[in-house]
């Protein structure tokens, strides 16, 4: 009988929670805790970033609301997280410095374009049974920096730069404790954070719902620089999280929210984040020749791929997107076999 009441409370406070749901979400969180955590590490990193971010997150939200999508789906925060990723990346990409008003029109204009887009995109993808998941955000945020491009007089952004070293780069001596220090920032790429405390606080965050998650942060992203260092990248890259972010996501996915963890869905998981890293890197080196970042093209494709696996080993353990920690939906070898065995007598 508590949801009743929920109904009742003012727009203004729903309207709060869902898009603090939606800033977790980003990370694959849901929970509005660590959504204003997550936005208080923000704005200590960036409060430019925070604001382009707040603008693209209600932006989406208020346009999911406007077309009429399920109330369920709003107060979870689903279409939000896409609208504050295409307008952290916009700020990040954007050459003109920080507080430069003309952002303002494309963050919102971007982060309402990520709705229609999920819009369009969840018909298709549900016939096989995919989530939408970053599919707009990257969409929006390639068609955006291809349309203005580095020399826009309103609009100028960084190109973006390979994660290949340079030929000329014969350096093999390494920072180790740097090293280590861009296996935490690899989770605040995700948010197109690079300062080592704002990034401690998103990764408490994500404790604070998960622990597991948290745990498949960090090893994605450590095994996205192991990935990096055996390919030879960038040496900034490689401290400044860079080449961590993408094996974190696909790592969490795998690992804690998609599929239902255990021994085979842990090995998956350090699998797709390997492959991740390495499709980014590759991704990275080919689009940077058009000034254009890969993002998160790399761990979103691997994860559908991982989806679309029709092997039993994989697919048995699948579970939908849920509002619950992946703590909840532990289960031994042969719980599992029980519940397969009941389900195949049905």
């Amino acid at each position: 009988m508590a949801e009743p009441e929920q109904f009742y409370q003012p727009l203004s406070v729903q309207l709060l929670e869902w898009s603090l749901r939606g800033v977790s979400g980003v990370i694959m969180v849901d929970n509005p805790v660590s959504g204003a955590l997550i936005l208080i590490a923000l704005t200590l990193s960036s409060p430019w970033q925070a604001v382009l971010g707040s603008i693209g997150l209600l932006a989406s939200t208020v346009t999911a609301i406007i077309i009429g999508h399920e109330r369920e789906e709003v107060s979870r925060g689903q279409y939000g997280y896409n609208g504050m990723l295409v307008a952290l990346l916009i700020g990040a990409f954007n050459s003109a410095g920080d507080w430069y008003w003309w952002l303002l029109l494309p963050a919102c204009v971007a982060g309402a374009t990520t709705t229609f887009v999920s819009s369009g995109l969840a018909p298709v993808l549900d016939r096989w049974d995919l989530p939408v998941s970053v599919f707009p955000f990257n969409t929006v945020l390639l068609l955006y920096l291809s349309c203005t491009g580095t020399n826009n007089p309103y609009y100028p952004n960084y190109p973006a730069q390979p994660l290949g070293a340079p030929l000329i780069n014969n350096d093999t001596r390494l920072h180790v404790p740097k090293l280590l220090q861009g296996v935490v920032l690899g989770v605040g790429q995700i948010y197109a954070c690079d300062a080592l405390g704002p990034t401690v606080l998103i990764l408490g965050a994500v404790l604070l719902f998960s622990p597991i998650m948290a745990l498949h942060a960090l090893l994605g992203s450590g095994i996205g620089t192991l990935a990096g260092l055996s390919v030879s990248v960038r040496r900034d890259a490689l401290y400044s999280g860079l080449t961590g972010f993408n094996g974190a996501l696909g790592c969490m996915a795998v690992g804690g929210l998609l599929f239902s963890l255990n021994w085979r869905t842990h090995v998956f998981a350090i699998v797709c984040a390997f492959l991740s890293s390495y499709a980014d890197i590759a991704f990275s080196n080919v689009l940077a020749n058009a000034g254009l970042p890969a993002s998160s093209w790399a761990a979103t494709l691997t994860v559908t791929l991982m989806l679309l696996v029709t092997g039993r080993a994989l697919s048995s353990y699948r579970i939908h997107p849920r509002r619950n920690s992946p703590e909840q939906y532990l289960q031994t070898p042969s719980q599992w076999t029980e519940n397969n065995t009941s389900s195949n007598t049905v």
